[in-house]
């Protein structure tokens, strides 16, 4: 490839290729050629196909010069020196319209009649790309004084507070699909057959020891009763398991054993064991629990 136009066209290509597959294949976490190298090789292989077309496309045009008579050939190099000359001029023309400066042929018309030690000084005006930029800061600085300081928008303060409230309300909806993320005031009873079945095995292999299978009391109280020493429901035994009974002489905090989930499944089956009956159950201890109305 010997043009700069086929290189453009090239990485052109490149890029179309890489921001299509990204489209289709991409997620959020990685780009689509590093999850999936076929994509990877797919755009390696549109780079070869199109670096080979151009240079056959370049081969081509060497071939087809070389049949072309003296003439032809001057030409046809002419036109491409004039299209090689004009291919960036309306950068250049809009490179010296924005600086505003008269051609140095022009300059004797805007020279100043100061002269110091042979030193001129010329009368251009400043650039327009200045002034318009000027003009811009004096329209933003009114729209701004406007908006905040007569209709009193809202400031860095305010979007800050609006920000935060936003993030508190979406944690706290993802708190309530997120399990492994409930804590004392998000848990609920958990009545799923499966969720149920892990609470038994985790008591079976956890609380056996002190409220017995049945759950009718050892050296721990009696879970079949209506009576709680720490209060009942599903946040009260929720408490109870994660951070422990009462200091010295309740069971042990099994919140960095079990976790929340674990802890909703197995407290959701201790509930389940009330108003069962168990073979030889414990006298009550505490007081009889009863669900708290709800607040209006």
């Amino acid at each position: 490839m010997k043009t700069t136009a086929s290189y453009l066209r090239v990485i052109g290509i490149t890029i179309i290729a890489f921001f299509l597959f990204e489209y289709i294949a991409g997620t959020d976490e990685e780009f689509a050629f590093i999850s999936q190298p076929i994509v990877g090789a797919i755009i390696a292989v549109v780079v070869i196909i199109s670096i080979s077309a151009e240079i056959c496309f370049e081969a081509f045009k060497t071939i087809l010069f070389k049949t072309l008579s003296p003439e032809a050939r001057g030409k046809y190099l002419a036109s491409e020196a004039l299209k090689k000359e004009n291919q960036f001029k309306w950068i250049k023309e809009l490179y010296q319209q924005s600086l505003g400066s008269r051609p140095i042929e022009e300059e004797h018309e805007i020279i100043l009649d100061h002269n110091y030690d042979g030193i001129q000084e010329l009368d251009n005006n400043l650039p327009p790309w200045w002034v318009y930029g000027f003009y811009a800061t004096i329209v933003f600085a009114l729209i701004y004084m406007v908006r905040y300081h007569v209709f009193d928008g809202a400031n860095q303060a305010n979007e800050y507070e609006y920000e935060i409230a936003k993030a508190k309300i979406a944690i706290e909806e993802y708190k309530k699909t997120a399990k492994n993320l409930m804590d004392v005031n998000t848990v609920e009873l958990l009545t799923n057959a499966s969720d149920l079945k892990s609470g038994k095995t985790i008591f079976m292999e956890k609380c056996v020891a002190c409220h017995k299978a049945d759950g009718g009391g050892g050296i721990g109280p009696n879970l079949t009763d209506p009576n709680w020493i720490l209060g009942g429901g599903i946040k009260n035994v929720f408490r109870t398991i994660s951070e422990g009974g009462r200091p010295s002489k309740g069971m042990v905090a099994w919140k960095t054993e079990l976790k929340p989930l674990e802890m909703a499944q197995v407290a959701s089956y201790v509930l389940s064991l009330q108003g069962t009956t168990p073979v030889d159950p414990k006298e009550a201890q505490g007081d009889i629990w009863e669900k708290p109305l709800p607040k209006n």
